[in-house]
């Protein structure tokens, strides 16, 4: 007796379904992968170096871009448009950028003057990158290859200087010199950089003789402020001085011009008496007399003046007082 035979459909292989769910699961998988080595965002202060193969493209600019997939481009965000620091003999917390703080910044602000002293000289290289693709392909770590030519500089304008000009009165021109010769450098070595700022921080002698050097220091000031309180009292005394000498000198001379022509006024008017009294002295004389006696006697009080001849004086005096009166001969 044979068995009945039961049909449920056509039945497929179970490879062939493996099969046909990778080739929706893949492509599925691969998708994702080739929309994020594809596209790319370059920030808005970067630019986008695209390299191909390992051979430079091109620059692009801030915003979406496309690219070959699977590493056939790759793309380097290099911040062009961001102010970059470098610090020297001191560090920042939270810094950004992994070339802003050297390895050891003691080592970096110990230097020695022209002088053969020693100063702790701390100071900042702002810089920015201008040109992406030297920055990237010309030279090995860019950012440490300034950092090192920064502190060859700034050890070179120290060394060329004393002590009192580095930590006192020299800071500027250290700025400037430095500042001019780093840009020369940068440019030499083709480092895709533009220095924008070179700034001394702290300057100060060792610590071994920082109390001595504060010592000769309060005592330079002492000395400055007492040569310029001397100089405060010279000028307020001098020019006093000088104007009341001044003053006196021209009084003098006012009384010189006052006596010289009174002199002379003496001397013509004796003149014209002398001419008047060549002419009748007699004359002249007696002029002379009664002019002389009226102005003594007009002075004299009380006093009565009579001819000796007079005898009886009550008909002259209405009130007679022998006490008041005094008769000359």
């Amino acid at each position: 007796m044979s068995r009945p035979t039961i049909v449920l459909g056509d039945r497929k292989p179970p490879g062939e379904a493996l099969v046909r769910a990778a080739r929706i699961l893949v492509p599925l998988a691969i998708l994702p992968i080739v929309a994020l080595t594809t596209f790319y965002t370059v920030p808005a202060e970067s630019v986008g170096v695209v390299q191909r193969f390992g051979a430079f493209v091109g620059i692009e600019e801030p915003g979406p871009h496309f690219r070959l997939p699977f590493g056939i481009d790759s793309v380097s965000v290099v911040p062009v448009r961001r102010q970059l620091k470098l610090e020297f003999g001191f560090g920042s917390r939270d810094y950004s950028n992994p070339d802003q703080v050297g390895e050891d910044p003691q080592r970096e602000r110990s230097m020695v003057t022209g002088d053969l002293n020693s100063a702790m000289v701390e100071w900042v290289v702002q810089y920015h990158i201008s040109d992406p693709r030297l920055w990237l392909f010309h030279t090995r770590d860019p950012g440490w290859t300034l950092r090192d030519l920064s502190e060859a500089v700034m050890r070179e304008v120290v060394g060329d200087r004393t002590v009192d000009e580095v930590i006192t009165v020299g800071r500027q021109e250290i700025e400037s010199a430095a500042l001019v010769r780093l840009r020369e450098l940068a440019s030499q070595y083709q480092l895709g950089v533009g220095i924008d700022l070179l700034q001394l921080k702290n300057v100060n002698p060792p610590e071994q003789v920082q109390s001595s050097f504060n010592e000769v220091n309060k005592a330079q000031q002492d000395r400055e402020n007492m040569i310029n309180v001397a100089n405060g009292e010279y000028n307020k005394v001098v020019p006093r001085a000088e104007g009341e000498a001044a003053q006196k000198i021209s009084e003098a001379e006012g009384y010189k011009l006052k006596r010289v022509n009174e002199a002379l006024g003496d001397a013509s008017a004796f003149q014209a008496v002398l001419a008047e009294y060549v002419k009748a002295p007699e004359i002249t004389r007696t002029r002379l007399y009664l002019e002389t006696m009226a102005e003594v006697l007009s002075s004299v009080q009380d006093k009565w003046i009579v001819d000796e001849r007079v005898t009886q004086l009550l008909p002259v005096l209405q009130q007679p007082s022998p006490a008041a009166t005094e008769v000359r001969k």
